[in-house]
């Protein structure tokens, strides 16, 4: 993915290698690292996970400011095709709508411009916070996947899959060309789902 995407308080736009040391200090933070472990060396880990070519990644700004980073993949066979997406932020800017907007506006993309008609993420089952956010903008939780991920001192925790559907996402309305534009293509190529 190449494009900048424009939500109400932030911009989605292609993270470089340059992005490296600012998302490193957000996940360094106790409150993401709590969610997302690493090593001893969060930048090299950063580097390698921005590398990865099946994943799209994206830094979350806020004026001017790089405060974290949503990502997404999608599963391609057409009778499972989705997308999955995950996020984290820096604490400093918790609480401001911050990561609602970052989603809704990748989720709006992934619907209007990838066709996708579902999206997962899968929190922690105890990260409330997390969950919370998920729900302001449409997310269901679906079940639990017991001892889905080795925990720091490893135990196994519970992990929260939740999806959504392209007409369940809530918040501002697209725009009119946004809208028009997913409907023409679904009438041109009755393949594309219209929603």
């Amino acid at each position: 993915m190449h494009e900048t995407l424009h939500g109400e308080s932030v911009t989605l736009r292609p993270a470089t290698v340059a992005d490296v040391p600012a998302l490193a200090a957000v996940r360094a933070t106790p409150e993401v690292r709590r969610w997302w472990r690493g090593g001893p060396d969060l930048a090299a880990e950063v580097a390698r996970e921005l590398a990865e070519p099946d994943t799209g990644k994206l830094v979350i700004e806020h004026e001017g400011r790089s405060v974290g980073l949503i990502q997404w993949h999608a599963e391609q066979d057409p009778d499972y095709r989705h997308a999955g997406i995950d996020i984290y932020l820096d604490p400093s800017v918790h609480g401001r709508g911050l990561g609602p907007d970052a989603i809704r506006t990748l989720a709006r993309h992934l619907f209007d411009d990838h066709d996708h008609h579902r999206i997962t993420i899968d929190p922690a089952a105890s990260n409330t916070a997390a969950i919370r956010c998920y729900e302001k903008v449409g997310f269901r939780a679906v079940g639990v996947m017991r001892q889905y991920e080795r925990d720091t001192d490893g135990t196994w925790h519970d992990g929260l899959l939740m999806d959504l559907l392209a007409d369940e996402l809530t918040g501002p309305t697209p725009t009119a060309g946004v809208t028009a534009k997913r409907r023409h293509r679904a009438a041109i190529s009755p393949s594309i789902p219209p929603g």
